[in-house]
């Protein structure tokens, strides 16, 4: 098969400045992957609390599954409304920052079982709480910003990516792996 017998499948490039017009083939697959993944994520959520040992562990695991199960609910609806809905421009919109906006939340939820449950150096414990000023700092751009400076938003989703595991170098050394 040839590259260009897939062309139905995916539109061009989207311009400078707008956002990119998914096929209904996109739509479709965007819709059903999502969706298919909310149930496991309620589920692993819920497992993951019943098996916490303490207060701290289950606070994490109650916060990883809620950063989870918010990003697949939420890009469903997204998905969703955008397929089937979009002449209900305002909602859409309402959405698609919403899509943008778990996204940096649910980053800061990824890091929270590494970042809780571990013991941190000095500099490294700070970035518990920076992670979550950096998902802020996200939504307020989302806000300000949304769908006009693609690069800018791509660096801040690669910054707080990266940025907490740099706390790698100040983590005090576990002795279980001799």
């Amino acid at each position: 098969m040839v590259a260009t017998d897939f062309k139905r499948f995916m539109n061009h490039r989207a311009p400078a400045n707008s956002r990119y017009k998914p096929t209904c083939y996109e739509h479709a697959a965007n819709c059903y992957t999502h969706a298919f993944l909310i149930v496991p994520s309620i589920v692993g959520s819920t497992l993951l609390h019943r098996l916490s040992d303490d207060r701290w562990e289950k606070i994490t695991a109650w916060i990883y599954g809620m950063g989870l199960c918010a990003l697949f609910i939420v890009s469903t609806v997204f998905h969703i409304v955008t397929w089937k809905k979009s002449h209900l421009r305002t909602v859409e919109h309402c959405f698609h920052k919403c899509d943008r906006m778990v996204i940096y939340f649910f980053i800061a939820a990824s890091y929270a079982p590494w970042l809780n449950l571990r013991e941190l150096g000095p500099l490294a414990s700070h970035m518990r709480w920076f992670i979550w000023l950096m998902a802020a700092g996200g939504t307020v751009y989302v806000f300000l910003y949304h769908e006009r400076y693609k690069i800018v938003e791509l660096l801040f989703y690669l910054a707080m990516g990266f940025s907490p595991a740099l706390v790698v170098t100040s983590m005090v050394r576990n002795c279980l792996y001799v």
